[in-house]
């Protein structure tokens, strides 16, 4: 079960890594694709990241 824990939490923080690389890339000017399509996959990573982050938070507050 710790397994399954740790891969919510790593899955998360990937999720996360890769929120914070799209609004990144969102601030650069003459990026491509369009500014809002970065924004909207910027969103849905990070709302995966959270949801993902609470059922981990969940799943540990549960075992221990």
């Amino acid at each position: 079960m710790d397994g399954i824990i740790f891969g919510f939490f790593a899955l998360s923080a990937i999720l996360f890594f890769g929120t914070v690389h799209y609004f990144m890339a969102a601030q650069k000017p003459g990026m491509y694709p369009p500014k809002n399509i970065l924004r909207r996959r910027a969103g849905v990573l990070g709302s995966g990241g959270v949801i993902t982050l609470i059922l981990g938070v969940l799943l540990w507050v549960a075992v221990k």
